[in-house]
């Protein structure tokens, strides 16, 4: 596959250095979204990110984003697959700038693009279970009756971006992102709660999860293959599918980044196995 075959040249984000962050962000869906930076000369200088500049960072919307720039790696054309597969996995985010050889922006790839280049490949015509076995974090969930806080104290302490909502039966009840919460949090509607009560009015954090719960989530069983994780990803324009039990029991979480390192785990056994020094005897 040539990276020119999947390079997005129009409709991207473009900011200026002397944006706010808050005006950056009202633009952006998700916490691994990006913006792409230009000075007046349109020199590309960075991005912003929220994952970097609000979940890592906690960085107060009036900043500029001259002072919230994340200098990302740079995919050039000649680089192969697997590299850019790696070069997003590191990332953390789903978009990242290319180049020419002149270092001259072009524009710029997604991970789900890569994503539907996978649709054609026999190597993901295997179960789901191969992903959710290898994972090194087990699964983090959040009871639908606890407080926001509660939850805040998972995202911080896990260091995820969202997570899955259950019922005191285990049972899939939906998902609450981190950069969703943030989004409310410093909204006027809820900026002024700080306290256990104001005006009459429950604290913004002493809320339960289930009120700000995403009750629409895409799941799949854990009997389908891989294929159909990408192409859930990939037509619904999603970043990641749960996996259920019969009894909608959550098993695991498969994320664009999880299907990027199988990608990269399967290129390795390929190399190695070509290297194999029996190969050639065997042939004689």
């Amino acid at each position: 596959m040539r990276l020119l075959n999947i390079l997005k040249e129009n409709d991207i984000i473009k900011v200026s250095p002397e944006d706010h962050l808050s005006k950056v962000l009202s633009k952006l869906s998700t916490s691994h979204d990006a913006a792409f930076v230009f000075d007046e000369e349109d020199k590309y200088m960075g991005i912003v990110s929220p994952y970097f500049t609000i979940i890592k960072s906690s960085m107060p919307a009036n900043t500029k984003v001259q002072h919230c720039l994340t200098h990302t790696a740079k995919i050039y054309l000649n680089y192969p697959l697997s590299k850019v597969c790696q070069l997003f996995i590191e990332s953390k985010i789903h978009y990242l700038p290319v180049f020419d050889e002149k270092d001259k922006f072009l524009g710029i790839i997604s991970a789900r693009r890569i994503l539907s280049y996978f649709k054609d490949l026999s190597i993901f015509k295997v179960g789901v279970e191969k992903i959710i076995n290898k994972r090194w974090q087990g699964l983090v969930t959040v009871y639908e009756d606890d407080t926001i806080t509660q939850a805040i104290h998972l995202f911080k302490t896990k260091k995820i971006s969202k997570l899955i909502v259950i019922n005191h039966d285990k049972k899939l009840k939906g998902v609450l992102s981190y950069y969703d919460l943030i989004k409310l949090m410093i909204s006027p509607k809820y900026a002024s709660h700080h306290g256990e009560r104001v005006n009459e009015k429950i604290s913004f954090y002493n809320y339960r999860v289930k009120n700000f719960a995403k009750n629409y989530v895409l799941t799949l069983s854990k009997e389908k293959h891989l294929i159909k994780v990408i192409n859930l990803i990939v037509n619904k324009k999603i970043g990641s599918v749960i996996i259920i039990d019969k009894e909608r029991r959550p098993l695991g979480i498969i994320t664009t980044r999880d299907i990027l390192r199988f990608y990269i785990d399967n290129e390795k056994f390929a190399f190695i196995k070509s290297l194999n020094p029996f190969k050639k005897m065997f042939k004689k």
